[in-house]
């Protein structure tokens, strides 16, 4: 299990608090977060989500179809909400399990590793290297080459790129860009696309690579 990613939502600190200092101790890396918002900053660096549905911002069942939504790590769903309706609710809108609490530690464990068995953790990194024209993206180790030459990019830039690479010679909707790289179009500031795709365009410094179809979108390649 090492080197698995999680990302604890929950709003109470302690029981944030013993969960990251029991999955740590087993090997996970964890990382906690409160808010529904700051789902977010997190959702594309990790492996599984630990998902709390009762957030002070906003209703985690929304944060689960959201996470879905864009594909995004597994989700195992772990609330006080026990009733069978929202059981079946979090499992049909894409929960990997449903844990009500409270919960033994134990049966936690067991059930991240359930999940984590079922779960493409290590297939990221042999995702296949992608060319477009003299660029060459490789997913696995986020990086991208222009030729011999390492571009130097933020991690919302390469989100950007690895996006649209996904596809290329293919128009992505901006909507599509803003829900894939900040989880949410209506939480990110769609003229902070602008900016980053504008930088992108530059460390590319390859003229027509990097193509904006104007009232729709962006296209990488022919």
């Amino acid at each position: 299990m090492g080197g698995v990613r999680v990302l604890v939502v929950e709003d109470d600190d302690g029981v944030a608090q013993a969960i990251v200092a029991a999955l740590s101790e087993h090997g996970y890396r964890t990382t906690s977060v409160g808010r529904a918002v700051d789902v977010w900053h997190h959702v594309h660096d990790v492996d599984l989500v630990l998902l709390d549905l009762g957030l002070p911002d906003g209703d985690g069942l929304e944060v689960l179809r959201r996470i879905r939504r864009i594909g995004g790590p597994g989700v195992l769903v772990l609330t006080a909400r026990g009733t069978e309706r929202d059981i079946v609710r979090g499992l049909r809108l894409g929960a990997d399990d449903y844990l009500v609490k409270p919960v033994r530690l134990g049966e936690l464990l067991a059930r991240i590793e359930a999940v984590r068995r079922r779960l493409p953790v290590a297939e990221e990194s042999n995702e296949r290297v992608v060319h477009v024209g003299p660029l060459s993206i490789d997913p696995g180790a986020r990086t991208a080459k222009v030729g011999a030459d390492v571009l130097d990019l933020t991690s919302k830039e390469f989100d950007i790129l690895a996006v649209l690479a996904r596809r290329p010679g293919t128009a992505v909707s901006r909507q599509e860009l803003l829900d894939a790289v900040w989880g949410d179009a209506y939480l990110a500031v769609s003229r902070s696309l602008d900016v980053h795709v504008a930088n992108l365009r530059t460390k590319l410094g390859t003229p027509g690579l990097l193509t904006t179809i104007r009232g729709f979108g962006y296209r990488l390649g022919k």
